[in-house]
């Protein structure tokens, strides 16, 4: 019978009699397991980028996948990739049951149903270049479950982030990704070290992938958006450092080419 870790009871007890400073350490106890964990399951997540990016680079995309917390951390991170990396947002897409109305609130049973996900990723022309990423600390939640299985049914690429061993989703994933954090400072609170751990991977997945895709150079954001001053900033000292030009005459090539990328390029090919 599969066990979940992640509903065990919790190793503190008597929460509601403790001080404000004894519970945010042993929160902060707990949470240090979380990086442990993560660093177990890189073997995976390396065999997952290493396989997503020949993918992309023929126009392929990533879809995550989850329900409630892990929904919202799919889409979070997939809402993250075009002022970060200037990507298009159709390059990784988030889908969470109930919708964009779950992000705010609960949508009852939303997650119950494993046949709506598949026709989510059938309305946006899922196809064999893509990967389906389902998220699930549980590793039960029918909504992914369904996704990975129809996927993988039609040769895409699937994988699963989940915080039980031998979870259901990792049986329907060709790359499984499991991070066993323990059980949860609140009992079966999965929005705790769960959802930390699952921020992490997801930043792990999509910024090493945008880095093999170019979108990164030496340590920098080249092809971030210019979305606020503090980005034309960033991106100007950027200009600066690089060519070793005046702040202004910086601004400006940034401003007039629209990229940091675009602004060097464009400069060296000038000289």
């Amino acid at each position: 019978m599969f066990s979940k870790i992640t509903e065990q009871s919790s190793l503190h007890d008597d929460l509601d009699k403790k001080s404000v400073e004894e519970l945010l350490i042993e929160m902060n106890e707990e949470d240090q397991k979380v990086p442990l964990a993560v660093k177990a399951a890189i073997p995976q997540i390396t065999k997952l980028v290493e396989a997503i990016v020949p993918r992309m680079k023929k126009g392929g995309r990533i879809f995550y996948l989850g329900a409630g917390t892990s929904g919202r951390l799919g889409v979070l991170d997939a809402s993250e990739i075009p002022p970060t990396f200037g990507m298009p947002p159709t390059f990784v897409v988030g889908l969470i049951a109930g919708g964009d109305t779950a992000l705010r609130n609960p949508v009852e049973k939303a997650e119950d149903d494993p046949e709506k996900s598949w026709k989510e990723l059938q309305d946006r022309g899922i196809n064999k270049l893509d990967t389906v990423i389902g998220i699930a600390a549980s590793g039960t939640t029918p909504y992914v479950v369904g996704a990975l299985r129809h996927a993988r049914e039609n040769g895409i690429l699937t994988a699963s982030i989940s915080m039980n061993p031998d979870a259901p989703v990792s049986k329907e994933a060709d790359i499984p990704i499991e991070a066993i954090v323990g059980p949860e400072f609140v009992t079966g609170s999965t929005r705790l070290k769960s959802g930390t751990a699952q921020k992490l991977i997801c930043n792990m997945i999509t910024t090493t992938t945008m880095i093999k895709m170019g979108r990164v150079q030496g340590n920098k954001m080249v092809n971030m958006q210019l979305s606020n001053q503090k980005l034309v900033d960033r991106g100007t000292r950027m200009i600066v450092e690089e060519l070793g030009l005046e702040y202004e005459q910086a601004k400006h090539l940034l401003l007039l080419h629209g990229s940091v990328k675009k602004a060097v390029d464009a400069y060296r090919e000038e000289r």
